[in-house]
């Protein structure tokens, strides 16, 4: 995906002027009374919200410049919509404005303050690809797809109710006026979708009405005497509405996630827990670390662990107390050897954004980390630690969620139109959605059994602070890591030990985290009592991780696999709407030792499958991610991996 940068902005007149397309960003009239007339007037969104049937209405937006659209949509929807409804505003930008910029241009509308204030409040870390914001309580989403149009829309998964087409002028900006946009304008609407734009030029006006869209040129706003408005009468029919109640079996960090998700979109939600707790097993530790491992190249891996970064972040800063249960205090990957050296390297050479990633020298290094360090590398400005228990009690906390604790989910099986979760001869709960969140256990149950998971041990290592350790102010990694004192220690590990299922702790794996601490930082070894550190007498932590053969997550609805395999011979050809699937079932697993990063960003995709809403990701991602991806590729059937991320009615209905 092409790397955007933050677009070149010139003030004339105090108004926002590009100097890349060398034209304006609105109306020098009046900008709000602008987008009032072409995009929310013309799409009849007053009406239509009064009366609004769905829960979800989608805007999409060629262009999000300074954001006024959204704003103003976001303004005109709390007064008009009905309070359970949301709206998904998604939103194309090749060229975003700077923090600074967007903050000088929001200003020029007071009356629309408070709601710049929360834009600008989650308007950081703008990389490429897919970021969702959320505000008023999860009441209205912004997806943020930054990068070139031709390249992200492609890329969306949605069900668009308005178009808002404003990118800057064709004669300005012709590639965003192409045909091949057009066709997937009309690829994304839902039936019914209504579009306006400012321009009025002919070839637009074809363009569109050659994919199926009935145009009209009418009055434009102010000085312009024509734009055009329009409706598509196509589109995939509507599913009907699922009726909106779900079992979550798990109650880790992909468990509670998946609970919140769907919480907040109006879902009642019963969270099965074996333990007497929340967060008894992985999503235990006293200390996880936040940071991307990113590849030098754009591949699924990188790209699951950027996206779930953003987003987890995102979440902290919404429910956790910083400095008690989460810190961005910055991370530092170090450089430690010839091939991490080049790694860095290849990362830097993406032009990524200094928000998310930059170098560091050794010096700066040591700056940072607030103890010499031996080697620089990458430093994450808001990468830090997180105590997971925390984010769990948080996400598990929202109304319309019931906890059933101390209950183990033994078996499912499928009655009518919903599934019921049964512990021996009693029935837990039964709900027509399932979203199985159980790491490693999540084979045990028979329509998961086929499920490629394999246990991982890692012990953590708990190191009493000392007045020389508590200098140390970043998280700091190589192979391991160690963090900042928390409640006086430190947390460092973990060890990974593939196949291996023993939950005893382990010596020699303290000795291992020692070791790795002497080589990350000798001078944070020494501080910490260097030699004379006992193995024996230290505390730690024993988890199983669970990791799939790719270490790519598992996140979405789940075929049958006997009936695949009863009904088409291996290599067929099959029509993907025919495919077998369980009806309601969905996994969100294998997460391995990133589930901090990755497990919420899934449980979006689900929620979003389910609802029918854009896709927190681009497609191509989500196919990575599909469950079913080792099971059809045994059957011989690789291009249907992702099916179910393409057809709405495969396995939602």
């Amino acid at each position: 995906m092409t790397n955007p940068h933050y677009t070149e902005l010139e003030w004339r007149d105090g108004q926002p002027w590009s100097a890349h397309y060398g034209d304006v960003y609105f109306s020098r009239e009046s900008g709000i009374a602008e987008t009032r007339y072409v995009f929310l007037e013309q799409n009849r969104l007053r009406e239509r919200w009064h009366s609004l049937a769905d829960k979800v209405f989608t805007i999409a937006e060629t262009g999000f410049g300074t954001g006024l659209n959204f704003l103003c949509a976001w303004q005109l929807w709390m007064e008009t919509a009905p309070p359970n409804a949301r709206l998904h505003f998604v939103s194309t930008e090749k060229f975003p404005l700077s923090h600074a910029d967007l903050e000088r241009a929001l200003a020029l509308w007071p009356e629309l303050a408070s709601l710049s204030t929360a834009l600008l409040e989650q308007y950081r870390r703008i990389v490429p690809g897919w970021q969702q914001l959320s505000f008023d309580d999860g009441r209205i989403t912004l997806t943020l797809l930054i990068g070139d149009a031709r390249e992200t829309l492609p890329q969306l998964r949605a069900s668009v109710n308005a178009w808002f087409l404003d990118g800057f002028a064709p004669a300005k900006n012709p590639e965003m006026w192409q045909q091949e946009l057009l066709r997937e304008i009309a690829r994304l609407s839902a039936p019914g979708c209504t579009i306006s734009t400012f321009t009025s030029v002919g070839a637009v006006r074809r363009g569109l009405e050659a994919v199926g869209f009935r145009m009209e040129k009418i009055a434009g706003f102010g000085n312009k005497w024509a734009m055009l408005r329009g409706e598509y009468p196509h589109g995939n029919a509507s599913r009907q509405p699922l009726q909106r109640h779900a079992i979550i079996i798990g109650g880790g960090i992909a468990g509670t996630s998946s609970a919140y998700s769907l919480a907040l979109r109006g879902w009642q939600v019963t969270l099965i827990e074996r333990h007497a707790d929340l967060a008894q097993e992985a999503s235990g530790n006293p200390q996880g670390v936040l940071y991307p491992r990113l590849s030098g190249h754009d591949i699924p891996l990188s790209r699951v662990a950027q996206n779930g970064y953003l987003y987890t972040l995102r979440l902290a800063e919404r429910w956790l107390e910083k400095g008690r249960d989460w810190d961005n205090c910055g991370l530092l990957q170090q450089a430690f050897n010839a091939r991490e050296a080049k790694r860095c390297e290849e990362v830097l050479a993406r032009d990524l954004q200094p928000t998310l990633v930059c170098a560091v020298d050794t010096e700066e290094a040591s700056r940072l980390a607030g103890l010499p360090m031996p080697h620089g590398g990458l430093w994450f400005a808001d990468g830090g630690w997180m105590h997971p228990p925390a984010l769990c009690r948080e996400l598990a906390a929202l109304p319309g969620i019931t906890r059933l604790l101390s209950s183990v989910a033994l078996e499912l099986h499928r009655v009518a139109d919903k599934w019921q979760v049964l512990q021996g001869e009693q029935m837990l709960a039964e709900a027509p959605v399932v979203v199985i969140c159980t790491a490693n256990d999540s084979i045990r149950f028979a329509q998961t059994a086929h499920l490629p998971l394999e246990p991982v041990r890692g012990q953590i290592t708990q190191l009493p602070a000392t007045l020389e350790s508590q200098a140390l102010k970043a998280v700091v990694c190589t192979e391991g890591y160690i963090s900042p004192a928390r409640n006086g220690m430190h947390c460092a590990g973990a060890t990974f030990a593939p196949e291996d299922s023993n939950l005893e702790m382990r010596v020699a794996d303290h000795e291992e985290n020692l070791a790795m601490l002497g080589e990350l930082s000798p001078a944070l070894f020494d501080a910490l009592g260097g030699p004379s550190l006992d193995a024996v007498q230290l505390e730690g932590r024993v988890a199983l991780r669970c990791v799939a053969p790719d270490y790519l997550p598992m996140a979405g609805p789940l075929l049958d696999p006997a009936l695949l395999k009863e009904r088409y011979e291996v290599g067929s050809r099959l029509p993907t709407d025919h495919l077998p699937w369980l009806n309601g079932l969905y996994v969100n697993t294998a997460h391995g030792s990133k589930g901090l990063l990755t497990a919420p960003l899934c449980a979006e995709i689900i929620a979003s499958l389910l609802e029918n809403e854009p896709l927190p990701v681009d497609v191509a991602l989500a196919r990575a991610l599909d469950p079913n991806r080792f099971l059809l590729r045994q059957h011989g059937l690789k291009r249907l991996v992702g099916a179910a991320v393409m057809h709405r009615d495969s396995s939602l209905t």
